[in-house]
């Protein structure tokens, strides 16, 4: 396909950068360094200009792209952006990011409004990674999977699990669960039966949400298993989004804003919240609010700076776990580091919603691992399927090494994957794909 990225920031580049090896991929941005670290990083036409400029378009081929993508950090920008491409073709398929929920409901309840034909929200999609992460004890990132049938989760190994320090195979006490990778130093290990789990590397897992729920349990036995004091802290539209799926989930979350206009407005459209005007900068007010004793405190305020000092203030009080907004993807690590325990960064939730949506047809569903290292993916096996009517043990040997087969789903039940399991046509099955086998995999599942 001829795709037109709008907008090189972390949403366009990440996108870029996992496309360019399948499709003839454009950028566009204004700023000309970008372009130029661009032009040498990707195998993609970059070029300097403005995307809501017709001529800019042409230049970029509008007249016979397949699909426009507006990720810039401007709303309305995008959404003008893909307007005027559907005026040169309406053939062309637009994605918009947006930031706005209100862009969304609209475009949601309408007939193509915006000349969009699929529209993102960053902090929709934000806050729904946040209320995944704190279902899950000790879970750093959560992906569902063949409609919630599967889950795909990464979680963090301490001194004191039960699992450090020993083979992947002697740690195999879940039935319905595949330790699918490592991640060690900032790189992605594949694992095999006598990998040992150490102290400090993060494993990614696959398998039935019971499961999965069951090794958070054993990785961390003193979290929460079932967190319900949940503390959000910054009235930010991701804030209230979060606080707003938790209702839906018959939580009743407590929120902290500091801005007293926006605190009234909060408390008015988020009737199960507790609502509390307050600087939560404030020590002694949260532990007289009793947030020391909370199970989890989401930092949502409008910057990373004060996302972290909230963070560590209300791990110094005690607060069982603590989620942050990083809108800097280079400080994602960093939070992480110095002891906040999950950092979630919006720009990148985007982008991996972009990208999954561009693969479907060929795949159901994706998620990027550790800055695309590795991706688990969701194919649907036909007939054609080298995986087709075969054990996993004699068709695994013709995927290429780096490929992990972590759980099948038939007419939406589970099946355990084991070497002696037939995959029929008709399966939905996700596997771990190490770096660069995408394409290959794809042509073989």
């Amino acid at each position: 396909m001829h795709i037109i990225i709008v907008g090189a920031g972390q949403v366009g580049s990440n996108i870029a950068a996992s496309l360019a090896a399948e499709h003839d991929v454009v950028v566009v941005d204004r700023n000309g360094p970008v372009v130029d670290d661009l032009t040498y990083s990707i195998d993609v036409l970059a070029i300097e200009g403005d995307g809501a400029s017709l001529a800019t378009l042409r230049e970029a081929g509008i007249d016979e792209a397949d699909m426009l993508i507006a990720s810039t950090d401007n709303d309305e920008t995008n959404l003008v952006i893909c307007s005027t491409a559907r005026s040169v073709d309406d053939d062309v398929f637009t994605i918009a990011r947006v930031r706005n929920v209100d862009f969304l409901e609209t475009w949601t309840h309408s007939n193509d409004a915006f000349g969009v034909d699929y529209m993102v929200s960053t902090d929709l999609l934000a806050a729904e990674d946040v209320v995944r992460v704190i279902g899950l004890p000790a879970a750093l990132d959560v992906d569902p999977f063949a409609g919630g049938a599967v889950q795909m989760a990464e979680f963090g190994i301490g001194e004191g699990s039960p699992v450090a320090e020993k083979t992947v195979a002697e740690a195999d006490e879940w039935e319905a669960l595949t330790v699918a990778a490592l991640i060690r130093d900032g790189e992605v290990i594949v694992p095999d039966g006598e990998t040992v789990i150490q102290v400090d590397d993060r494993a990614i897992v696959i398998g039935r949400p019971d499961s999965v729920h069951s090794f958070a349990e054993s990785v961390a036995p003193a979290e929460t298993p079932d967190p319900d004091d949940v503390v959000i802290i910054g009235g930010s539209a991701i804030g209230y989004q979060t606080a707003k799926i938790l209702e839906e989930r018959g939580l009743r979350p407590r929120l902290i804003e500091h801005d007293a206009t926006r605190a009234w407005e909060l408390a008015e459209a988020l009737p199960k919240t507790t609502v509390i005007e307050h600087d939560a900068t404030d020590a002694e007010f949260l532990t007289a609010e009793h947030v020391d004793r909370a199970d989890v405190a989401v930092a949502a305020l409008d910057s990373d700076e004060k996302n972290l000092l909230v963070s560590l203030l209300a791990k110094t009080l005690g607060v069982d776990r603590s989620i942050a907004i990083v809108e800097n993807g280079d400080y994602t690590d960093l939070f992480e580091r110095v002891g906040v325990d999950v950092a979630i960064n919006p720009r990148d939730t985007t982008a991996e919603e972009i990208i999954r949506h561009t693969q479907a047809g060929q795949i159901e569903n994706l998620s990027l691992i550790e800055g695309r290292q590795a991706e688990v993916l969701e194919f649907e096996v036909d007939e054609e399927s080298i995986l087709a009517g075969r054990p996993i043990q004699d068709s695994a040997r013709d995927l290429p090494d780096g490929v992990v087969i972590g759980a099948i789903t038939r007419g939406g039940d589970y099946v355990i994957p084991r070497g002696e399991t037939v995959i029929v046509p008709g399966d939905h099955v996700v596997l771990f794909v190490a770096e660069g086998l995408v394409a290959e995999v794809a042509e073989k599942v």
